[in-house]
């Protein structure tokens, strides 16, 4: 799959293959790619523990039970757990120094004395600011993206999941209390097609965004949204006529029990 139609099609996959196991290259890669991403500060607080369900411990995938996981949680051969580690903003300031070395940050004769008595004493008086939740967990969303990105390049399915029990799963799984976990990401072959819910709904571009100031709809060209839909990028607005069809079917093969919502 070419990266332009898995932007379009990175929605989320829920129902996955449990008999097909997902080859860890695989998984490597999606952690490569979220690795390479940019953060903050060069600081790297993205972190995960990924999960094997044929592999793990009991206790380990007792773990993940969560309330709107579900079926999700039981049927995907994988589960990422993506979490943040404050403690790596201790050590923001050597990062910093590695991207002054590799030419990145700064510029002209005096760039490193300007690092040490101007940059660095600003970013230590914020420090504790700095490990609240904001930045870093937008930094930690671009890492993930990127990672969601490069699995569908392989032709697998994620879906994004959270809970109201994120702290007892942090525990569970021995993280250190400097660490937050963002999200569990189911990861497996799907078992619905990529095109069988179609695009979600979403709310007009133009109450979204705006140009010059609040109020004023950034101007949406048809010419550019007709480019898109041919390049797969917007597939058709759900939901395909089969869609039940197929959702009554991956209720039967997958055996789950009730609506399927949890």
């Amino acid at each position: 799959m070419e990266l332009r139609e898995a932007i379009g099609r990175r929605r989320s996959i829920r129902f996955m293959r449990p008999y097909r196991p997902v080859e860890p290259e695989k998984i490597q890669r999606m952690l490569e790619a979220a690795r390479l991403a940019s953060h903050w500060g060069n600081v790297s607080t993205l972190r995960a523990v990924v999960v094997f369900r044929d592999t793990a411990p009991d206790d380990v995938r007792e773990a993940l039970t969560a309330p709107v996981a579900g079926f999700q949680i039981r049927a995907a051969p994988v589960t990422i757990v993506w979490y943040l580690d404050t403690d790596a903003i201790d050590e923001q300031s050597d990062r910093l120094r590695e991207l002054l070395r590799a030419g990145a940050l700064g510029v002209g004769e005096n760039k490193e004395k300007a690092l040490e008595e101007q940059l660095l004493p600003i970013f230590e008086g914020i420090q504790d600011l700095l490990k609240a939740p904001g930045l870093s967990e937008v930094d930690c969303g671009q890492g993930i993206a990127q990672a969601t990105l490069v699995a569908f390049e392989q032709g697998l399915g994620t879906c994004c999941l959270s809970g109201p029990n994120m702290d007892e799963i942090r525990q569970r799984l021995g993280l250190p209390d400097a660490c937050r976990v963002i999200l569990l990401q189911t990861v497996g072959y799907p078992a619905e097609s990529p095109d069988a819910g179609g695009q979600r709904p979403r709310l007009p571009f133009g109450d979204l965004f705006h140009m010059n100031g609040y109020g004023k709809p950034f101007p949406r060209s048809e010419e550019v949204v007709a480019e898109l839909q041919r390049d797969n990028m917007i597939q058709e607005q759900a939901p395909a006529e089969w869609r039940e069809a197929e959702l009554e079917w991956l209720q039967k093969a997958l055996d789950i029990k009730g609506a399927g919502l949890i």
